[in-house]
């Protein structure tokens, strides 16, 4: 898979570039984002090196990344990201492991719904057939976004998170 534009109804999903480091601090500096997921607001020098880093791809050449900022076609506001990890199970099939964030101005209008929604159907198009996503099981919101996208929660823990899954049929 490539990361390629994907439209939605209110969003762009712009590949990620270096240059989007500078606005997406902003987008991303309100330290509530990081109740569930830990950390701190980044600065944009931080996620400068961290875009860097991404663009230039995945150093394991069995692994692909695929990362997207979330452009609010109304407004051309950076409002949030998602991303994908993909790897081939042992059978070959391939798989990714899916992200997002939208900006505290931006949440409870639906925004990540779209774009996770979006991302899944462009990894459907691109023959992946296992999604998954890890959630925090307290964040509610962000249960609800990969339920929106078709995922469903298993027994399967990570890191003090749920692992959701989609599988769809061969």
């Amino acid at each position: 898979m490539r990361t390629e534009p994907i439209r939605t109804r209110r969003l762009d999903l712009l590949p990620l570039r270096v240059a989007h480091a500078a606005e997406m601090a902003d987008v991303l500096s309100d330290p509530v984002l990081y109740a569930f997921i830990g950390g701190a607001p980044p600065g944009e020098e931080e996620l400068r090196a961290r875009y860097v880093r991404l663009t230039a791809g995945a150093p394991d050449p069995e692994v692909t990344w695929c990362n997207w900022v979330l452009q609010l076609r109304a407004t051309t506001a950076l409002v949030g990201t998602v991303q994908a990890t993909l790897t081939s199970a042992p059978d070959r099939t391939p798989t990714a492991e899916i992200a997002w964030i939208v900006g505290a101005p931006w949440q409870g209008r639906g925004l990540a719904v779209e774009a996770a929604r979006a991302l899944v159907a462009a990894l459907d198009a691109a023959g992946v057939r296992t999604v998954l996503a890890h959630v925090h099981p307290d964040h509610h919101a962000s249960a609800a976004v990969a339920a929106a996208a078709g995922l469903r929660p298993t027994d399967a823990w990570q890191d003090g998170e749920v692992r959701w899954s989609r599988v769809r049929p061969g």
